[in-house]
This record gives structure tokens, C-alpha cells and sequence, in this order.
């Protein structure tokens, strides 16, 4: 019986540090400001399919990508302002609501070499847009 006590006496320890290290990190990632919630879909697949929750940022002229649940530091996917072309927006359909977090819009980000699928508010939206518009001088318009 003491045995099943310290199996489940480590489990729990590790599921509070577990906890406390999304918690630590997710402040870590967010200190410096310019981050929102933002789902991403990383695989192709049918709408409501291959969604992973997460939050994203701006550094300079990068949006980074993370999972909400990694323990990796740094980011899945880092989009430089450079290889946007356009984007394109949509409301969620099929599945696509239970997946992603609530009142989010789907964002089709046109890069140079594939589309990437987005999921955020819509005042994060307008974030993005000046974000892309607001490239320095004598560099292409991305809208």
C-alpha cells in the first residue's frame, strides 16, 4: 500500500511542477508584451483537424508561434514580415469552433511559399494588419 502512496504521491508532485512550469513559462514569454492567443493548424487536414492551441508574437519583423502546452523555449513556427503576401480571413466551419478558442477568427496567411492557417480575435487581427503594414520604407507592400 505505501508503494501505490509514493506512485501516486510522485505523480501528483509532477503534475503541480508540470503546472508550474506552463505557468512560468507562458509569464516568461509574455513579458515583453506584443503577444495574444492564436491557434495555428499544422497540418493540413479538413477544417477542425490539426489545430494546436498556442500564443504568438511580435519580435521586430517576426511573428514566433508557440505551443500552449511544449516545454520548448523556443518557437514552432517564426513568420518573417518579409514572406507574407496577403492574408485573408473567414469565419470557423465544421469542427474548426470546438478546436480553437472561442470567438476567433480564421486567418489564411498567403507566405511566399505555402499558406499558413491562423486562429485569433479579431482585435488581434488588426494587430497583425499594422503589424504588416507597418514595414520601413522601400520595401514591398504586403496588403
Amino acid at each position: 500500500m505505501r508503494t501505490v502512496l509514493d506512485v501516486v504521491g510522485v505523480c501528483l508532485a509532477a503534475a503541480v511542477l508540470l503546472i508550474i512550469f506552463f505557468a512560468f513559462r507562458r509569464r516568461w514569454l509574455t513579458k515583453d508584451g506584443g503577444t495574444f492567443d492564436c491557434s495555428l493548424q499544422l497540418a493540413e487536414k479538413d477544417h477542425g483537424r490539426g489545430w494546436a492551441l498556442g500564443l504568438a508574437r511580435y519580435i521586430g519583423d517576426d511573428l514566433q508561434w508557440f505551443r500552449v502546452f511544449s516545454l520548448a523555449w523556443w518557437p514552432k513556427l517564426t513568420v518573417n514580415r518579409g514572406q507574407l503576401q496577403g492574408v485573408t480571413t473567414r469565419r470557423p466551419m465544421g469542427n474548426e469552433p470546438l478546436v480553437t478558442y472561442a470567438g476567433h477568427v480564421i486567418v489564411d496567411a498567403e507566405l511566399r511559399d505555402r499558406t499558413v492557417h491562423f486562429a485569433m480575435t479579431e482585435e488581434a487581427l488588426t494587430g497583425v494588419l499594422a503589424w504588416m503594414e507597418s514595414a520601413p520604407p522601400n520595401t514591398q507592400t504586403y496588403l
